[in-house]
């Protein structure tokens, strides 16, 4: 079953509905207020959130703070300094309405502890948790990351990043379904862009990308930081799971300096990801 929600905001309250349904419509919805907290390969995502929800028609889309810490585990953002923690400060006000996660290996008890936290303070929160592609593209669990290892991103297999990611992704669903259990709703959901950089690669090696021309063209290191492909697909992916509705179609910004034909199919492969995932 598809765990992908519509939320959509009025004055007076804040509904649910599903995924499948939000698809029929394209009636205007409200913007949400949406904080981030980030390690770098999720840091750049809210500014480009902001472009698609514009593109979108999207009403009062709001970026309400961001936390930025490089190499972080969620609890790293967690233990700052009150007087540091915008974060706490606004999910107590109220003043969240999705808040984005990007933790690197699970577990995490900044996991836990956001999403307790949110919830007493705003019952109908959605987090929303980052599932990157697999730095040095292989899961290793072990931290700190090798950062230095090379890596020919070009030598990798579709079938041997998938059996990877895999194993990251069933520990990603394992922990984000027993905290929603604890929750009694779901509040976590885990939005596919490593699944989606797949899709993407596996395009590069057929030739059907264009304007990109081997894997390594999507990172910047060994390590997986992203060009901008990787960073717009991934706000793709955020923008239809917090929205429920398909980015197909959208304009491309013109500030992004991608090709329209390339955007088309980052669209495209954003929202395969998002409704097929598990």
């Amino acid at each position: 079953m598809k765990k992908t929600f519509l939320m959509v905001f009025s004055a007076a309250a804040l509904c649910l509905s599903a995924l499948g349904n939000s698809t029929a419509t394209n009636a205007p919805i409200q913007g949400l207020r949406v904080f981030t907290c980030a390690h770098s390969f999720h840091g750049f995502m809210p500014d480009l959130l902001a472009d698609i929800a514009t593109s979108a028609g999207i009403q009062n889309h709001v970026q309400v703070g961001k936390s930025g810490i490089g190499g972080s585990r969620v609890i790293q953002h967690w233990e700052k300094p009150d007087a540091e923690n915008l974060a706490k400060r606004l999910l107590q006000k109220g003043q969240v309405d999705a808040l984005t996660l990007s933790p690197i290996w699970l577990p995490d008890a900044g996991m836990e502890k956001f999403g307790e936290f949110a919830v007493a303070h705003h019952p109908r929160i959605r987090i929303f948790v980052l599932e990157f592609w697999l730095p040095n593209d292989v899961y290793d669990p072990a931290y700190p990351l090798k950062t230095r290892e090379k890596v020919d991103h070009n030598a990798a297999t579709v079938p041997a990043l998938k059996a990877q990611q895999e194993l990251y992704c069933r520990e990603m669903r394992e922990h984000l379904d027993g905290l929603n259990a604890k929750l009694g709703r779901e509040v976590f959901t885990l939005v596919p862009v490593g699944h989606a950089v797949i899709a993407l690669r596996e395009k590069i090696i057929a030739g059907q990308a264009p304007g990109l021309t081997a894997q390594e063209d999507l990172f910047r290191d060994n390590w997986g930081h992203p060009q901008m492909p990787i960073k717009v697909l991934q706000a793709y992916c955020f923008y239809a799971c917090m929205y429920g509705r398909s980015p197909v179609g959208l304009p491309p910004v013109e500030r992004w300096g991608l090709d329209a034909e390339l955007v088309g199919l980052l669209q495209k492969l954003a929202w395969d990801a998002v409704t097929q995932h598990p």
